[in-house]
């Protein structure tokens, strides 16, 4: 009987042994041999980079010389010749990617880095970018870290998966945010707007004339009033509660990331590494404080879609884009909407839909309102515009198109200061762009803000406000125009810029010639990078009521 247990204590712990083996082996693979091969067959066409360490890459080295940028930074601080006229510097990238700007100028346009076990091939080669901007085959798509790591806010949407699945969501998604249907949201946006101008009318007088307002958080809160009318009808109040959940949910993930898979950025001034993609998996699904309030806030917002869903199969249909969307799923006649099962699918994409579509047009207002602050000869220049255009009216949907200043202020901001700061494609097969073939599992990273403000294609003022450079349009505004991709750019460019630039337009033909805005001395210029690039510390303006 003793000789029985004992052979079967040796079975157990035979097979324990054998199981931690087996999944050292093959965690060896993952985190060692597959990234080795990768990096030795772009290294064998001549692609540099710095050299990784083991597990991490090169997660140490970017946090090295992040901390160096910030302790330089902190040691000399920047100063303008007025005192009370805050320091705007739009070389801000240099800052907030101190590394990729130091690998650059290193290693060439073209560079190779790893955070953990994800080989990144970094490129700011205009050439490959418009290569990839023409490039429809399904080889090239999102990488799985954007649904995993952004589960939550992103799920399997639009924004986040490739091939087939991504392409049935896109048909059935862009076609309900062409310039068609955006014409017919005009009236809800003026609505919106109006009802914030209001409500800074009354502040502005209750304060004496002149109010120092944060317009970062207003702006937020007027796109996410739009594009829950929009999304939701004479549902928006449910929508408006979707908003705030999200947008909690939003604050809770950008507190433990600066957009480098593997990377954690502490928002109290320190860079420390608290996850790795070595224990990746292991840190989103274990119930840590953070975790279980994710976890609460996306059960919370999930379950709010669905009962805006449930109501809507047992009421009159309304002609919004929730209702395109469920209309559009229901025709699936390819069956990919019940792989991806039609609930997931509907909530997925509402999240996606209302994350894209507030937060980086909210962001983009507040930038456009500071620039214009910081220029008052370019904001008397787009107030002049607009009153010759609007007539003392509300503006409309026609009106736009004549909004040349305003285009070419907003396309200079965009420029500047880009909500996403990576364009990134995984490629899904081996791939060729130009002279280098990239290995399937490589992921291609072009970091947006950089090459935007690339000298060598914008000209030595490329650091600078200059709309003017817009005037002929994107042809005419920089040596390569594939430069120049806020949107993205291919295939894959973003379904909703019709619906962003309308909304962009509206806001400000509707704001600018009812105020006059200035920079607050309380204003401090500190664009940082979470799940977006927006303003630290928010957007301080002196506001004053045009009579």
């Amino acid at each position: 009987m003793g000789a029985d247990r004992f052979e079967g204590a040796k079975l157990v712990l035979s097979l324990v042994f054998g199981g931690i083996l087996w999944l050292f082996i093959q965690l060896y693979k993952v985190f060692f041999v597959k990234p080795q091969k990768l990096a030795s067959r772009l290294r064998n066409q001549g692609i540099r980079g710095p050299s990784p360490s083991f597990l991490l890459g090169n997660i140490p080295e970017i946090k090295r010389i992040q901390l160096q940028v910030q302790t330089k930074s902190s040691a000399a601080p920047k100063t303008s010749q007025n005192e009370n006229q805050p320091v705007i510097d739009h070389d801000w990238p240099s800052t907030v990617f101190p590394h990729l700007h130091q690998w650059l100028t290193e290693y060439g346009p073209t560079f190779l880095y790893s955070t953990g076990n994800i080989q990144l091939l970094c490129t700011t080669d205009v050439e490959i970018l418009k290569e990839i901007g023409l490039c429809t085959s399904p080889n090239l798509g999102k990488p799985a870290y954007l649904s995993k790591d952004r589960g939550p806010l992103l799920g399997q949407s639009i924004l986040s998966t490739s091939g087939s699945v991504w392409a049935h969501q896109r048909k059935i998604i862009a076609p309900e945010l062409f310039i068609d249907k955006v014409k017919g949201m005009i009236s809800l946006m003026t609505e919106c707007t109006m009802s914030m101008e209001r409500s800074w009318g009354s502040r502005i007088e209750s304060e004496g004339g002149t109010a120092v307002i944060d317009v970062a958080p207003d702006m937020r809160r007027l796109s996410a009033d739009i594009i829950s009318r929009a999304c939701f009808g004479s549902n928006y109040a449910r929508g408006e509660e979707i908003f705030v959940k999200l947008k909690s949910l939003q604050d809770v993930m950008s507190k433990a990331s600066i957009g480098i898979p593997g990377l954690r950025y502490d928002l109290d001034k320190k860079f420390h590494i608290i996850e790795s993609p070595t224990c990746g998996f292991l840190n989103r699904h274990f119930p840590t404080k953070q975790n279980r309030e994710i976890w609460k806030l996306e059960r919370e917002i999930n379950s709010l879609i669905l009962n805006v869903v449930k109501q809507r199969a047992d009421a009159n249909h309304e002609n919004d884009l929730l209702q395109m969307i469920l209309e559009g799923a229901k025709r699936d006649d390819e069956g990919l909407t019940s792989r991806v099962n039609l609930n997931k699918f509907i909530v997925d994409n509402c999240k996606a839909i209302y994350f894209a579509g507030h937060e980086t047009t909210a962001i983009t207002a507040s930038w456009c309102l500071m620039l214009l602050a910081a220029h008052p000869d370019w904001q008397a220049r787009v107030r002049t515009e607009l009153l010759e255009i609007c007539q003392d009216q509300l503006p409309q949907f026609d009106m736009l198109r004549n909004m040349k200043v305003l285009t070419m202020v907003i396309q200079e901001t965009m420029r500047l200061y880009p909500a996403t700061a990576y364009l990134i494609r995984s490629a899904e097969h081996d791939i060729k762009f130009k002279d280098v073939v990239v290995p399937k599992g490589v992921d291609i990273q072009i970091p947006i803000p950089i090459v935007q403000q690339d000298p060598a294609v914008w000209g030595p003022d490329a650091h600078q406000f200059n709309p003017e450079r817009f005037a002929n349009g994107v042809l005419g505004a920089c040596k390569s125009p594939q430069a120049y991709f806020p949107f993205g750019v291919g295939a894959r460019i973003c379904a909703g810029q019709h619906l962003a630039m309308a909304e962009l337009k509206i806001i400000l033909s509707c704001l600018l010639p009812k105020f006059s805005f200035s920079l607050s001395p309380a204003y401090r210029h500190a664009p940082i990078l979470g799940i977006v690039v927006h303003p630290r510390h928010g957007v301080h303006l002196c506001i004053t009521p045009i009579s």
